[in-house]
């Protein structure tokens, strides 16, 4: 029987032969690090960084809610606090395992809480779930809230893994019990296909209404909402496959990334385009174009790709 293909380890493969020796040692063996999961500390950075611009998105799309409801500040806060914890969880495996990992699961609970007061305003709007198209549309983000649990599953994930610095072992996973025992090295690509296909789901449904507004005013909006079946159906192939996991997740994830850059740059251009451009960042940031949201769906990309790199759960 051959060998299924392992995206990992032909890019370790190519990163010793392809790159110069100082560069290539140093992307194989972090790659090496992914597949072992000894990246604790690399996506504590990344939780952290993830965290402030989730923050900021939500921080001024509840600013034009006018902070209606006390609840709206939660995120706001919880995405400075989460920043924190990642940034702690860089330095200290005990703050990783314990700060960044609390923080997380109430963040998390808090993006479930968000996502029932969001279904409720839409319901809340005259017609209410009898005019589903309109309500949607014009009413607050129905899955932005779960989307901005995005950093804090990183955090959770984060807070099951170990350092870089950690020797290269035995696979302990396959002597232990428990849903999180693979997490620890490298064992959960199909967890992350599933995840990749909701928040895959979430983000393209999203982007869907978003540029429905502007009635898809520009050709490239529609990017994303035809790659998200894709990333979908790749996904869901790669819950059964290992083939599918290895090679076509992550192609298609990194279309997502592609894209979620592109989207990123025309939203920044819009705030820029609109009446006193950057002279009225505040003004142009709040009533243009969602600056981080394209990022959202780049992070599903980001999702995809990671679990290409990783290993199967053991049976």
């Amino acid at each position: 029987m051959t060998r299924a293909f392992d995206l990992n380890l032909a890019l370790q493969k190519t990163a010793r032969n392809a790159l110069p020796a100082p560069v290539g040692s140093f992307a194989s063996a972090a790659l090496q690090r992914v597949r072992e999961g000894r990246f604790q500390r690399s996506l504590c950075l990344i939780v952290a960084g993830t965290s402030i611009a989730s923050g900021l998105e939500v921080g001024y799309e509840h600013y034009k809610g006018s902070y209606s409801n006390p609840v709206m500040y939660t995120p706001v806060v919880l995405s400075g606090v989460l920043t924190v914890a990642g940034s702690a969880g860089f330095f200290s495996r005990t703050m990783a395992k314990t700060f960044l990992r609390y923080t997380s699961v109430v963040t998390l609970a808090d993006g479930v809480i968000g996502f029932f007061f969001h279904v409720r305003g839409i319901a809340r709007k005259p017609g209410g779930w009898r005019l589903p198209v309109t309500n949607i549309i014009m009413g607050p983000p129905i899955f932005a809230p779960l989307l901005f649990g995005t950093s804090a599953y990183l955090g959770l994930i984060a807070s099951h893994l170990r350092r870089e610095e950690d020797a290269s072992g035995p696979d302990l996973s396959l002597f232990q019990r428990g849903h999180w025992a693979g997490l620890g090295y490298g064992r959960f690509q199909k967890h992350l296909s599933a995840v990749t296909c909701a928040w895959t789901f979430f983000s393209g449904f999203e982007a869907l209404y978003s540029h429905y507004k502007t009635n898809f005013h520009y050709q490239a909006q529609w990017l994303p909402v035809l790659l998200t079946p894709v990333i979908m159906g790749t996904a869901i192939a790669g819950i059964f496959s290992r083939r599918a996991a290895n090679t076509l997740l992550p192609a298609t994830s990194a279309l997502a990334l592609a894209n979620g850059a592109v989207g990123f740059y025309y939203h920044a251009r819009g705030v820029t385009r609109r009446p006193g451009g950057i002279r009225k960042p505040l003004y142009n940031i709040l009533y243009g174009p969602p600056v981080f949201a394209p990022l959202l769906f780049a992070a599903c990309g980001f999702l995809g790709v990671m679990a290409g790199l990783l290993r199967r759960e053991r049976k």
